[in-house]
């Protein structure tokens, strides 16, 4: 995969420090760069980074687009720089949390901020570079008028527009686009000053030797651009516009009911045989322009391209669903004739099949260990790491939908004899705190990449927790305070990389973090 011995860190953009009540691209996002590289780490695994919505509960996995970026992660302070705004009108924010995002806050501040930036832009900014991007970026234009309807229509979703618009007729289109041109300009200047900002960000991860480890849900949300501008790729009522069956998994670790996801599922195949050309052309489309933004992708949900499970849109939870044969490895066959290797890593959690398996090493993608899923069966548990059977794995102490580490162990939901072999696998000594326990465990692994959520480096407890499966509320919200990300805690991992030779070639330099 890496061909070394690596390690990185887990922190989602929304989550990084800063004045403006939510993480954006701008200084701290290279603070913690310069973080990363103090503490020897080569890799920052972000969540997917398109735009949220409130009905959506903010998740970053029920986005608007499969290809846009959040608006809500546009550094102001760069739009001053670019001569957008005036430092005063940046100044004014409102005061927000340093621990929590308050959505509706910082959208509302985010909203009036960008509005002056498009004023001053429509007055003297550089109109052809705007062209030039939305030239190389073939999903802006349907994108920004998907965007421009919504607005026009309440916020309502697309299913329920005008016929005409929502079936997509050529009339409707150019009549659409004609109406709403100014607000359809606004949405694209919104995604180039994103995209702008990415770049000069990215630029600099690769600089100090940081690579950008990306997500790409399998599934997109029902209401979003991709589904109204690729009908055929669904399977949808062609009369509503509703999906006649719905994504989710069955029962689990996670839930007794499952998780019914709601996200429509695939056409994979066309009605006389074959696979949906129109759906392979759109997923080679996704999938090149996630890699035009990060160097590695991980799929969310990876065993639903060899079976997923498919729930009638009728059903409330996701229990009286079944499993439906996906397209395999014929489908990353074709996607490989256009785009050739692409740099995966393949979560394949869950309910995990020797199919699964079969395809994911078939592919030769690496695919997760994690180490709060280690202990609660016997010694054969595939997550204990020395059942590790390869070094082409990534191997965590907890993800996005865990409690962190130290929430885990002090967790009533979590057997005692659970913990207690926990702590004798670490062989953990009276005071040790748990989450270094399992960070030394998960570095002395033969793990190709380990990576750790920023939560379990600095031994945060429940409260940090991102995100909840099965739950709508409350989740995606925490933010780290800067004084966390601090020399000590840099020195402190970067002593573990040491230890179990996860060092990066180049030097590592503690200048910048020095206080």
């Amino acid at each position: 995969m890496h061909n070394q011995r690596s390690s990185g860190v887990l922190l989602h953009l929304t989550s990084l420090p800063g004045p403006f009540g939510i993480g954006t691209l701008g200084k701290s996002a290279f603070e913690f760069i310069d973080f990363l590289r103090a503490a020897g780490q080569t890799h920052w695994q972000i969540l997917p980074y398109g735009p949220v919505i409130g009905i959506f509960g903010n998740s970053p996995y029920m986005s608007l687009s499969a290809f846009a970026g959040n608006p809500l992660l546009i550094d102001p302070a760069q739009l001053v720089g670019a001569g957008f705004l005036r430092r005063e009108q940046v100044e004014v924010s409102p005061e927000f949390s340093e621990y929590l995002v308050d959505f509706a806050a910082v959208r509302g501040f985010n909203e009036k901020i960008l509005k002056l930036a498009f004023l001053e832009f429509q007055l003297a900014g550089d109109a052809a570079a705007l062209a030039a991007f939305g030239q190389a970026m073939d999903w802006l234009d349907d994108y920004a008028l998907f965007m421009a309807l919504r607005e026009e229509f309440d916020s309502s979703p697309w299913f329920s527009w005008p016929a005409d618009i929502a079936r997509r007729k050529q009339e409707a289109l150019a009549r659409w686009r004609a109406t709403l041109a100014e607000r359809i300009l606004f949405h694209k200047f919104v995604q180039f000053c994103f995209f702008s900002q990415w770049q000069i960000l990215w630029n600099y991860a690769h600089s100090h030797g940081v690579k950008i480890i990306g997500d790409i849900p399998i599934y997109v949300a029902l209401d979003s651009a991709d589904v109204w501008a690729h009908q055929e790729c669904f399977l949808l009522d062609p009369e509503t516009g509703q999906p006649t069956h719905v994504a989710g998994v069955p029962p689990d670790y996670f839930s007794d009911t499952g998780q019914r996801w709601g996200n429509p599922l695939f056409k994979w195949y066309r009605d006389g045989g074959g696979l949906n050309a129109s759906l392979l052309a759109w997923w080679g489309q996704r999938f090149r322009h996630l890699c035009r933004t990060v160097d590695v992708v991980r799929i969310d949900h990876f065993r639903g391209f060899e079976a997923y499970w498919q729930i009638p849109a009728s059903e409330e939870t996701a229990v009286n669903g079944q499993w439906v044969k996906g397209p395999g490895l014929e489908f990353f066959t074709e996607i490989k004739k256009y785009l050739g290797e692409l740099p995966i890593i393949a979560e394949d959690l869950g309910v995990i099949t020797p199919e699964v398996e079969l395809l994911r090493d078939t592919l030769g993608f690496p695919g997760m260990k994690v180490l709060q899923f280690a202990f609660d069966s016997d010694e054969r548990n595939a997550y204990l790491p020395h059942n590790y059977t390869t070094v082409n794995c990534v191997a965590y102490t907890g993800t996005h939908d865990n409690d962190t580490t130290l929430g885990w162990y002090f967790s009533d939901t979590v057997l005692q004899a659970s913990k207690t072999k926990a702590l004798r696998y670490v062989h953990s000594q009276p005071g040790s705190p748990i989450h270094w326990d399992f960070i030394r465990l998960a570095y002395g692994s033969v793990a190709e990449l380990v990576i750790v959520p920023l939560q379990d480096v600095l031994g945060f407890g429940s409260d940090c927790r991102m995100n909840i499966p099965g739950t709508s509320e409350g989740n995606w919200r925490w933010r780290c305070a800067a004084r966390f990300l601090n020399t000590e805690a840099a020195r402190a991992l970067r002593d573990e990389v040491l230890f179990y030779n996860r060092l990066p070639v180049a030097p590592v330099v503690f200048g910048k973090m020095e206080k």
